[in-house]
């Protein structure tokens, strides 16, 4: 027998699941968005930037939220960007980040041809591995290890600071440079 007690009840307890599932669907994130680019992207706010496969993007003191990916064979170009995020390019051709530029994560640069790393702040590790055209990186700041590996287009490396290691092996040829301040500086980057 349901009665009146049980109806409040009943009432009540519908009230508070519906107020919960509400407060729950408000409170959800709502997804990155990801903006293609195949152009020129000034100093606004994005969530995440994904530079397409053979295309070219140029940043000009954008600010991401997120990551800037950037696509094989794809070039990109930034200057005083600030990224919370990562900078990933597997199989880019080039990757120019210069300008006072701030990354939140890590820069990770794989499998492509050649990049221009200068004058930035990198919070995480700075990565380049097994790329086959020349690399620059010059005056910039890194919270983890500067990592450069398998490398065969040139590699120089000047006035450099990192928190963590400097390691460097199979490039080449050896890399080159001076200036560099890190913890420990390993292999064929020892002496830079």
């Amino acid at each position: 027998m349901i009665t009146q007690r049980h109806r409040t009840q009943a009432v009540a307890l519908t009230a508070a699941l519906t107020a919960a599932l509400t407060a729950a669907l408000w409170a959800a994130p709502a997804a990155a968005e990801e903006t293609i680019c195949t152009g020129a992207v000034g100093p606004v706010y994005k969530d995440n930037i994904f530079v397409p496969d053979g295309a070219t993007c140029v940043l000009d003191r954008t600010r991401l939220n997120g990551n800037l990916v950037v696509g094989r064979g794809a070039t990109a170009r930034a200057a005083g960007i600030t990224v919370n995020g990562n900078v990933q390019a597997e199989g880019a051709a080039f990757i120019g980040i210069a300008g006072y530029s701030t990354v939140g994560g890590s820069v990770q640069i794989v499998q492509g041809g050649g990049a221009t790393i200068e004058g930035a702040r990198i919070k995480g590790d700075l990565q380049l591995e097994s790329n086959v055209a020349p690399i620059t990186a010059t005056g910039n700041i890194v919270g983890g290890s500067l990592q450069a590996f398998q490398n065969l287009g040139g590699l120089s490396l000047v006035n450099n600071r990192m928190n963590g290691n400097l390691q460097c092996k199979e490039n080449m040829p050896a890399p080159v440079g001076s200036g560099n301040r890190s913890p420990s500086k390993e292999d064929q980057c020892a002496r830079l």
